[in-house]
């Protein structure tokens, strides 16, 4: 890859700031399910052996700005303490002035996880005042956040205004190597499934991909942006109704060159996310007024599933519901099934 990474700049004596993807499961025990931390060791490993210290940044869940005790990084720090056998000292904030006293106090070879980042909504919201608080936390900037790295956030995009020095890690840099090499020069059929919450934190994959893919599967929240710009009832599911003139010019330029979306007909409709007395499934044609999608249908995972069997090549990204509850989450499964599948048959698979 032409950009710098870890391994292309004297990272000694420095403290280092790292963006991770420690967006994790917690249990009542702590950590359930520990991969993305695992993903991350061998480049904390390698800034610390530089006689480096590290300040690591992460968000976990969705607290949409507010401090949940539920989701904090607390439990992580521990859990990455034990993997690397070593203390890893963790602040009750991420930006601010102990938090910034911590990490001036760091000695090389020394951790220090920040708590959560969206517990601040201006982490989402890239906001330029909150990018250069998290700047002041460190003196070059690593990521690898392959996760994350689309999104327009505070800690992946704006805060790099503020560094002379911005690299990837060895993580980033698998990852990046691997799906330009996949997206480049794919064996096709070539077919992209894109999920999650919102079209506006997808749009520019969305463009990118199109034009390269042989068709592009489109499921979870942001789903209902398209259907609301093809004047269908959407009733009480999500929707960002600033981007529905966005959504239809993107359906109308793919119709023009002959690029196929594929978009779920049938959806699972409750009255209530959180505790539905109805739930039910529906063909995307017949929404009703009262109700709230949550994933998609029976019909759309047989129809994502033809799509998938002749596929040699499939990029995967976000859920296809709400995953995070199980009766939202038969269609994200079924995909995960479906890749595995076509992965054990020898197709090129990428999910991130």
């Amino acid at each position: 890859m032409d950009k710098l990474t870890i391994q292309d700049i004297d990272l000694s004596g420095k403290r280092v700031l790292m963006r991770v993807d420690f967006n994790v499961p917690l249990s009542i025990g702590g950590v359930a399910d520990d991969t993305r931390i695992r993903k991350a060791l061998p480049t904390i490993r390698y800034i610390l052996e530089q006689k480096s210290s590290l300040v690591l940044m992460s968000h976990l869940g969705r607290p949409k700005g507010k401090l949940v005790p539920e989701m904090s990084l607390k439990p992580v720090a521990e859990h990455l303490a034990e993997l690397l056998d070593r203390e890893v000292l963790f602040s009750e904030d991420c930006i601010g002035d102990a938090a910034e006293k911590q990490a001036s106090e760091l000695k090389p070879g020394e951790i220090l996880l920040l708590e959560n980042l969206r517990f601040y909504k201006e982490e989402t919201d890239n906001d330029p005042g909150f990018s250069q608080k998290l700047a002041r936390l460190g003196e070059i900037y690593v990521n690898d956040a392959f996760g994350t790295a689309h999104r327009a956030h505070a800690s992946t995009a704006g805060i790099t205004k503020y560094f002379n020095t911005c690299v990837a890690g060895f993580l980033m840099e698998k990852e990046i190597n691997y799906l330009a090499k996949a997206v480049e020069s794919p064996e096709k059929p070539f077919l992209a499934i894109l999920g999650g919450a919102k079209i506006s934190g997808k749009i520019d994959v969305i463009q990118n991909l199109l034009p390269k893919v042989d068709a592009l599967l489109i499921g979870g929240g942001m789903a209902f942006t398209f259907f609301k710009a093809k004047g269908l009832e959407i009733g009480k599911s999500l929707l960002e109704p600033e981007k529905t003139r966005l959504a239809a010019q993107t359906l109308a330029d793919a119709e023009e060159k002959h690029n196929e979306i594929v978009l779920p007909v049938d959806v699972v409709c409750v009255d209530d996310i959180e505790n539905p007395t109805k739930q039910i499934n529906v063909d995307v044609e017949n929404m009703p007024p009262n109700l709230i999608g949550v994933d998609i249908g029976l019909k759309t995972i047989a129809l994502f599933a033809e799509k998938l069997e002749q596929a040699k090549t499939i990029v995967w990204n976000g859920p296809m519901g709400i995953f995070e509850k199980p009766d939202y989450a038969k269609g994200t499964f079924a995909v995960a099934e479906s890749l595995a599948d076509r992965t054990e048959k020898g197709a090129i698979t990428i999910v991130g």
